[in-house]
């Protein structure tokens, strides 16, 4: 100690506050930088980062750095009166600068999740505790810049949204569809695909006059072509090709065989990522599930791996989910051949989809372990089920509500 400055003797107090302050700023501004980088980009598949307080951050730092500021100024007043003062003062701001703003947010750029964690764990006590401070002096600056607002015109048709509720609801549609991109390693192709009973296909062994009406009624630009079952599936038919042939019933075989090419077939157990990529690859947009051993389980479209990303297209001609039908009482009456991640998905429930049935039939018949027969009521987590119509040894038709625990 004898070795030291007699200053530094003096005021070690003061010089230990001053680098824990230093150091409080530098971990609050690299922590908030953190926060910022990851919110910034997509992560992939990496796990959400912990959710922080930006306010209690920006607090935080500022708090620190103005306490550097005032103890150097405190030291350089002591030091050499005066001119000391405004000498501390500098020097502070020279270290607040490299120690506190450009050194830390250059450090986060390497590992951002290390410091998201880090301000999570070590910091949780102090944003705990600065939290309502930051909110309140949050308010205060809302308050004071509440004048100086633009005032809606007089041409706008709806009242102009608080740019916090327009924040909110762009990050709750970007984390939406970063969920959905998420999933799609998760997700197989066997878990989204039209099973077979509802694949709209053209029978080449029908008469030319039948496959021409079930042209006309189709919605679908692409069908898969097939001889008496679908297992048989020899090609798909671009119905564009053919539709001008429609109207005055010259449509023959040989020009559905003209209009038609090779099928794509797609292992049931091809994650959609995966999927995505080939159908790139491949330049399709239709693909014939089938199974180990070859079986066709129905055809998966680029569509619908859009819709895990993005959510539900609507048509405009039907904006709601056709095996879905909405009663007064709010129950809901589906069949059973209903996908559960679609009615999920449309609802916004919860029932059970993963690993297990994919259709409302399948949980049913799975939950009972027999065949369901009508009057049968069931229930399934906070959801009731009751049979209404059964239809081939499967529950056609089932009324579902949601009850509070």
């Amino acid at each position: 100690m004898d070795s030291l400055p007699l200053f530094v003797q003096l005021h070690a107090p003061l010089l230990g506050c001053l680098a824990l302050a230093l150091l409080w700023a530098a971990l609050f501004t690299a922590v908030d930088s953190a926060r910022q980088q990851l919110n910034a980009q997509p992560r992939g598949t990496e796990p959400a980062a912990p959710a922080l307080p930006a306010q209690a951050l920006v607090f935080g730092a500022s708090l620190g750095k103005l306490l550097v500021f005032g103890l150097g100024c405190l030291l350089g007043q002591r030091y050499s009166g005066e001119h000391g003062f405004w000498l501390g003062g500098l020097m502070a701001a020279v270290l607040v600068l490299v120690l506190a703003e450009y050194l830390p947010r250059r450090m986060v750029r390497r590992n951002p999740e290390a410091f998201v964690s880090l301000g999570a764990n070590l910091l949780k006590l102090p944003l705990t505790l600065l939290q309502p401070l930051a909110c309140l002096l949050d308010g205060i600056a809302k308050l004071i810049l509440r004048p100086f607002r633009p005032a809606p015109t007089a041409v706008a048709l709806h009242p102009q949204n608080n740019d916090d509720d327009d924040q909110d609801e762009f990050e709750a549609q970007r984390h939406g569809l970063l969920d959905g991109l998420r999933s799609l390693d998760e997700i197989t192709v066997n878990d989204i695909l039209v099973p077979r009973n509802e694949v709209d296909g053209i029978n080449l062994d029908d008469p030319i006059e039948r496959i021409i009406e079930q042209l006309i009624v189709s919605r679908h630009a692409r069908l898969p072509v097939f001889h008496n079952d679908i297992n048989q599936v020899e090609a798909i038919l671009n119905t564009k090709l053919i539709s001008h042939l429609l109207p005055h019933a010259e449509l023959t075989l040989e020009a559905i065989a003209a209009a038609c090419y090779e099928p794509y077939f797609v292992p049931e157990s091809t994650p959609l990522q995966m999927q995505l990529l080939n159908f790139h690859k491949q330049q399709r947009r239709l693909g014939v599930v089938v199974d180990e051993y070859g079986e066709v389980l129905g055809i998966v479209t680029l569509e619908d791996i859009l819709e895990e990303i993005v959510g539900e297209f609507e048509d405009e001609q039907s904006p709601q989910n056709p095996h879905i039908h909405p009663q007064a009482d709010g129950r809901f009456v589906i069949e059973g051949a209903a996908s559960l991640r679609e009615v999920n998905r449309s609802l916004g429930w919860h029932l059970p989809c993963d690993g297990g049935p994919k259709t409302l039939n399948g949980l049913v018949t799975e939950a009972l372990e027999s065949i369901p027969a009508s009057a049968v009521c069931l229930k399934i987590g906070r959801y009731r089920l009751e049979i209404l119509e059964t239809e081939d040894n499967c529950a056609s038709k089932v009324l579902v509500w949601t009850v509070t625990r």
